[in-house]
């Protein structure tokens, strides 16, 4: 019976160790493409009704889920079991440190009240229960910086040109480390409202 050479048995683990390179960076390397697909099918859902804003960054919430689909497994469990209409303001644990969220109801903010912010440890998560409010969308990357990102209260403030919408019930908004966002903008005819923010914890 033959047995392999040293050399040949090195050759081939060097080859199972390319593929599984290979293998393991197409999982992980999303595009545009591949993470717009993976949006469409839904399966991220987790049985949850609800929606993302139609402008999420696909690509990066297709990389974050992956990276940690238990959490957001917990995530999208916790939007589909709550009747958020009759959950009082405060705050709710989704999963530790990892996962929270917290629900607020109050007066909107006029335009100038509000600010430009972004978030390195945590991504948001906003939906709003009852009534509406505007929210912006900006790339961190074309933004100014006016107060330095501060770890303590996980926060930068910018200065920004960005995308305005109106936020109401039915539909979600995620907001990426790479995503400035103004939320909290008065709309009128709307004078409190009622909101849902979940900090989910950043995969590196």
């Amino acid at each position: 019976m033959k047995t392999l050479s040293t050399h040949k048995k090195a050759l081939l683990l060097l080859t199972f160790l390319f593929l599984t390179a290979i293998a393991t960076a197409q999982d992980t390397s999303w595009t545009e493409k591949s993470a717009t697909k993976w949006l469409h099918k839904k399966e991220w859902k987790n049985g949850s009704k609800l929606n993302v804003y139609a402008a999420v960054n696909k690509v990066e919430f297709a990389r974050q889920y992956s990276k940690n689909k238990a959490l957001w497994l917990k995530v999208f469990a916790f939007l589909r079991d709550s009747d958020f209409t009759m959950l009082k303001p405060g705050k709710y644990p989704i999963d530790g440190d990892n996962a929270f969220a917290s629900i607020t109801e109050a007066p909107s903010k006029d335009f100038d009240k509000t600010a430009w912010e972004s978030h390195r440890k945590y991504i948001d998560l906003q939906y709003v229960i009852k009534g509406k409010e505007k929210i912006g969308v900006a790339a961190v990357s074309t933004a100014t910086v006016i107060k330095p990102y501060n770890e303590k209260a996980d926060a930068a403030n910018y200065t920004a040109d960005g995308q305005f919408y109106i936020a109401e019930p039915g539909t979600f908004y995620l907001f990426f480390p790479q995503d400035a966002h103004r939320p909290s903008i008065k709309v009128d005819g709307y004078d409190v409202v009622k909101k849902l923010v979940i900090k989910i914890k950043v995969s590196e």
